[in-house]
């Protein structure tokens, strides 16, 4: 409902308390969504249990980002035990 009703205040012209009356909500929830769909478009509202891209890619980035790091660790202790078994 978030979004439709965002995209309605944006569009109609009336202010939030006169379509927050007419909706039953209240107007900082509704000026709330306005701002939100103001601010990220059609992504604003993905839906429930969904991300958006940016914050999907961003939480994809982080997992390759741990992998990394992780392989990286794997990487200096095999360096250090193979330099201290040549000495």
């Amino acid at each position: 409902m978030a979004g439709p009703a965002a995209n309605w205040a944006n569009s109609s012209g009336r202010t939030c308390c006169q379509l927050g009356k007419e909706l039953g909500i209240p107007k900082t929830t509704l000026a709330a969504w306005v701002r939100k769909y103001k601010q990220d478009g059609v992504e604003a509202f993905p839906g429930k249990g969904f991300l958006k891209a940016s914050d999907a890619e961003i939480s994809q980035l982080r997992k390759e980002l741990a992998v990394v790091r992780e392989e990286r660790d794997i990487l200096k202790k095999a360096l250090g035990i193979f330099s201290v078994a040549r000495q």
